[in-house]
């Protein structure tokens, strides 16, 4: 009985990997388009509406599909842990990412975004309590480092970094936040839940912003910039999550996590073809060598066992 009992324990812990997986891939598709459309939406609306806009409606989705649902409020812990959540992924990521593509090309913020899986690693094991070994670190600082090198070393960036490449590490940073907190939480609320309730938080701030935004700046543009702004608001602020943090709950952070590995490169691929923006070797070799580093990161780790009662949690969502 013991061994039939193993055997199943196994094979259940193989399909939820897979269908994690499957869920952190779908994810990460919908993510890829990101960057792109919001260098669209940016070139003819205030990068400040377009950051807490598309927060703002996809909070409304939030609000309907919470009722639709039935869903019981969070616990006041839940509440703070979600707080971390709109911070890093309500807030801050749509806000510097926005701020920084008005003046900088998508395909350049895809190597920067290059490092997002090892900041997401980093604040894994440092929320767990882990204690990784030197290599971990080295991994993370050389990741970290590639990208500051190519910056640094780029024809628009002279021995310094601008704002923008500032902005985008500060949103690599508070993404990686907001990623970690999420996917343990989803183990608790289920993905939807989880980036709906974190939506509803963050609205004292999200629609102020959005109001004041659009009372300085009229929202005026074409439909290329508004179907720009409804891929961000319904996809990448709303159902994207919806599969990744699922995806993270029934796999595992470290394991799931390793899917961001494609995401630069799907971003320069849609840069390339979407907005004939120009991939040079240099984004290419940067890029790689960022995936390198992380793969390093996520081998480090060692294997990510999903822990078994969040598993069943979340299959009750």
């Amino acid at each position: 009985m013991n061994g039939q009992s193993s055997a199943t324990d196994r094979t259940t812990v193989t399909a939820h990997r897979a269908a994690g997986l499957s869920l952190g891939a779908l994810g990460v598709l919908a993510f890829s388009l990101s960057l792109p459309a919001t260098r669209v939406a940016v070139q003819q609306l205030d990068p400040w509406f377009v950051a807490f806009g598309r927060a703002v409606g996809a909070a409304l989705l939030a609000l309907a599909y919470l009722r639709f649902t039935g869903a019981p409020r969070p616990t006041r812990d839940q509440w703070r842990r979600l707080s971390v959540v709109a911070v890093g992924v309500v807030v801050g990521f749509p806000l510097f990412t926005s701020l920084a593509l008005t003046t900088q090309t998508s395909a350049r913020g895809a190597v920067v975004i290059a490092v997002l899986p090892a900041a997401t690693a980093v604040f894994a094991v440092l929320r767990a309590g882990e204690r990784p070994p030197v290599l971990f670190w080295v991994a993370s600082t050389g990741g970290l480092a590639a990208v500051l090198a190519f910056l640094t070393t780029g024809g628009a960036v002279h021995g310094a970094l601008s704002a923008a490449d500032l902005f985008l590490l500060a949103a690599v940073v508070l993404c990686g936040l907001g990623y970690a907190e999420g996917g343990a939480l989803a183990r608790e609320l289920g993905g939807a839940r989880t980036i709906c309730w974190a939506l509803l938080l963050a609205l004292p701030v999200t629609v102020p912003v959005t109001a004041v935004a659009a009372i300085a700046a009229p929202p005026r543009a074409d439909v290329a910039a508004w179907s720009a702004f409804g891929y961000l608001t319904v996809v990448s602020m709303f159902l994207g999550f919806f599969a990744w943090y699922a995806g993270l709950a029934r796999g595992g952070v470290a394991y799931v996590g390793q899917v961001q590995l494609a995401q630069p490169v799907l971003t320069l691929i849609w840069s390339a073809l979407l907005l004939a923006e120009a991939v040079t070797p240099a984004s290419i070799v940067a890029a790689l060598a960022v995936l390198a580093c992380v793969v390093l990161i996520q081998r480090t780790r060692g294997s990510a066992r999903p822990d078994r009662d969040g598993l069943q949690k979340t299959c009750k969502q």
